[in-house]
């Protein structure tokens, strides 16, 4: 019997290792396109901003004023710091993230998923959140099909 692979697959994350050279920090730009790249958020080699644009003001939102912003606050911060977005591919963005579980949204507003309380706008914790709700589940299952790995000969 042969297994259908495609539905045993919850969802999928991306998290690339990269280096971080000088270059990488000299611009918000550049360090946005790095995080963008490194959380899987863009791929390798994509020339469009309006995702980056969309993290870049989640970020500046969250651990810089610590506010959670309405689309029209993103919509106004990515006009004065990149350039005019529409706001159909604003809500496809933020839709994007939310599915990667990195933003969430109530009433609203949104903010990074995962962390809350007195945490919530600390970007240690939220990136500790982020990691451990992502990677930790994957972690747990290979760990116990390995073990059940181990009683088979």
């Amino acid at each position: 019997m042969e297994l259908n692979e495609s539905k045993l697959i919850e969802r999928e994350i991306t998290l690339r290792n990269m280096i971080v050279t000088k270059e990488v920090l000299e611009t918000r730009r550049s360090i946005m396109r790095w995080l963008s790249l490194a959380m899987g958020v863009i791929n390798p080699g994509e020339s469009r901003q309006s995702a980056i644009t969309v993290l870049d003001a989640i970020f500046y939102f969250q651990f810089v004023q610590k506010h959670d912003p309405t689309v029209q606050e993103l919509s106004e911060y990515i006009t004065k710091n990149w350039e005019p977005i529409n706001e159909k591919t604003l809500r496809y963005h933020l839709l994007q993230l939310k599915k990667a579980n990195i933003v969430n949204n109530s009433k609203g507003a949104y903010f990074l998923a995962n962390v809350g309380g007195d945490q919530k706008y600390n970007e240690e914790a939220w990136l500790n959140s982020y990691f451990n709700s992502e990677v930790q589940p994957i972690k747990d299952k290979v760990s116990s099909v390995l073990k059940e790995l181990k009683t088979r000969q």
